[in-house]
């Protein structure tokens, strides 16, 4: 596939502005450019195409099978798609008065409550807005439990698996812990018998995806929580 700048041809346009008579910008003449930008001259239907075909390079969830158990690449249905673009959705603006927006903020509070009796929890926040942002909203909530607790300098490492997704070592350096890394089992699973050798009274907890990043659903996620549960980690 050619480069953009591979199909420009000098003197090429697609639409431009209507004419006017306003008078030209006084721009100061250290701000004025010496020569024109570099930039593509391309016909329309030209530029159209050109996008088109890139945009059929993407590769994702509707083109092909995507089997990492990642927090962005999931599956989201058509009638969700429909759902986000209706104009209460899709115009709101990041600053909108929280008069204008009554309508989003009631749905958001009902999904809040609605994982609030999903998970048995106290409270629920929104607020994290990517994968990476809930990794580190856990961990701050990990460190303010153990030092509500008084065990806050005591708890100062975190487990992640070795398949884990890049972020999470980040996060868990953000967050001021130390990183421990257990194995992986023949099947995928975090191998239970390293991670007996790693928990201890140092532990703060565990962040592990499920379904992993190798797209697995660990069989033994129940034999791990209790393993964290017993040693008082999270």
């Amino acid at each position: 596939m050619k480069l953009i700048f591979e199909r420009s041809q000098p003197g090429r346009r697609g639409g431009g502005p209507p004419s006017h008579d306003l008078p030209a910008a006084a721009i100061p003449e250290e701000l004025r450019r010496a020569e024109p930008p570099r930039l593509p001259e391309l016909a329309e239907p030209e530029l159209l195409r050109h996008f088109t075909e890139l945009s059929t390079r993407n590769f994702g969830i509707d083109t092909g099978f995507y089997p990492l158990g990642s927090c962005t690449m999931k599956y989201n249905p058509r009638v969700n798609e429909r759902l986000v673009m209706l104009p209460g959705f899709r115009d709101l603006h990041p600053y909108q008065d929280e008069d204008a927006a009554q309508g989003a903020l009631e749905l958001m509070w009902r999904l809040q409550e609605a994982l609030i009796e999903i998970s048995g929890l106290h409270a629920c926040s929104l607020q994290p807005a990517a994968g990476s942002q809930g990794e580190l909203t856990g961990l701050m909530l990990m460190r303010a439990y153990f030092n509500d607790r008084g065990e806050g300098a005591q708890r100062d490492t975190v487990i992640t698996a070795d398949t884990a997704h890049g972020t999470n070592p980040a996060s868990v350096t953000m967050a001021g812990y130390k990183l421990a890394k257990v194995a992986t089992d023949a099947r995928g699973n975090v191998d239970v018998a390293n991670l007996r050798e790693l928990v201890d009274e140092r532990t703060a907890g565990l962040m592990l995806t499920n379904p992993s990043t190798l797209g697995l659903f660990d069989e033994n996620i129940e034999d791990v929580a209790k393993i964290f549960h017993e040693a008082g980690a999270l």
